[in-house]
């Protein structure tokens, strides 16, 4: 039984031999490592990259190809077992991907492939801006603040202030979204200038915002609606006077001067006198001055029955006073 599986197990390394080395001699590659030269996958906009791909063992010569998501990117042959060098440049966002390469001799069949590798892009950030639903609190209110950079590689990290002080812990956001605290306004102390910063992994990027200050909102007092109320009913009041002067005084005053203008006449005008059979109807004169002559005239119906009524003009009558 121990014999048997001294046997087995060099049967078994003797087929790994086999299938590494061909009839001609020559071994078969071995799976290539894709690394970056530089030692690191954060690039920055416009930056120049080289990866290197290199198969430890296998026979040359050798035949490298780099994808980026399954797509030719560049092909280098290698006489011996040195890396194939692919200079990249991150010009776009597009850039960014998953990187692979392959290496190939005359004996590999379909070629060996390498690990993946995916570059993480840095930007620096932009100025944030902090700023709150409310500009105006008051005492015992609750209030928020929120801080974003919109531009920048994440994670960012924000750290609130107020003056100088630190009011906060640094809130890192793995998102494009704004960082946000609770504030409570407790006192008039608490309306001060508040700022925020926000920093990224890009060459230790640092950047503050616009202050932001809350302001004093004015509490209404009660009189207020009564005030209101009473400058409504006054101007009302207003609007009712005069509306009165066109509709009803100014008509009053000509009422008197009218009955004013006829006693000074000496005349009286009887209007549809029905209960007397004659009557006589006066004609209505302007005032005039004392030792003057007026003419007016004076219709008289003696006669019901007669549809005619006869006229006597008196001229030249002096009025005294």
């Amino acid at each position: 039984m121990f014999f048997l599986t001294i046997l087995l197990f060099s049967y078994l390394q003797m087929s790994q031999q086999i299938q590494k080395t061909t009839a001609y001699g020559k071994e078969m590659l071995s799976n290539p490592r894709l690394i970056p030269v530089r030692g690191t996958l954060n690039v920055v906009m416009n930056q120049n990259v080289t990866l290197s791909c290199r198969s430890d063992s296998g026979s040359p010569p050798v035949r490298y190809t780099l994808f980026k998501c399954n797509q030719t990117v560049s092909t280098l042959n290698r006489p011996d077992l040195t890396p194939g060098l692919f200079n990249l440049t991150i010009s776009s966002a597009s850039d960014i991907g998953e990187y692979k390469c392959k290496a190939e001799n005359n004996i590999s069949g379909g070629g060996k492939y390498s690990n993946s590798l995916n570059f993480t892009l840095l930007e620096p950030i932009s100025k944030p801006v902090l700023s709150s639903p409310t500009s105006q609190a008051k005492k015992g209110q609750n209030v928020t603040l929120s801080c974003l950079s919109e531009n920048g590689s994440l994670p960012i990290t924000y750290v609130f202030f107020k003056g100088r002080r630190s009011i906060s812990q640094p809130v890192k956001m793995h998102k494009s979204e704004a960082a946000v605290i609770f504030l409570f306004i407790n006192s008039s102390s608490d309306f001060g200038t508040y700022k925020c910063r926000a920093e990224n992994s890009f060459c230790n990027t640092t950047k503050y915002s616009n202050s932001f200050n809350f302001t004093l909102a004015e509490e209404r007092s009660h009189s207020q609606p009564l005030i209101i109320s009473l400058g409504l009913i006054l101007l009302l009041f207003v609007i009712g006077f005069a509306l009165a002067i066109p509709l009803f005084i100014i008509p009053l005053y000509k009422a008197k001067k009218s009955k004013s203008t006829r006693s000074s006449t000496g005349l009286t005008s009887t209007m549809n006198a029905e209960e007397s059979a004659n009557y006589v109807t006066y004609t209505e004169i302007e005032p005039v001055k004392p030792e003057e002559y007026v003419n007016f005239s004076v219709i008289r119906r003696e006669d019901e029955k007669e549809q005619r009524a006869r006229a006597t003009v008196y001229s030249k009558v002096l009025a005294r006073d």
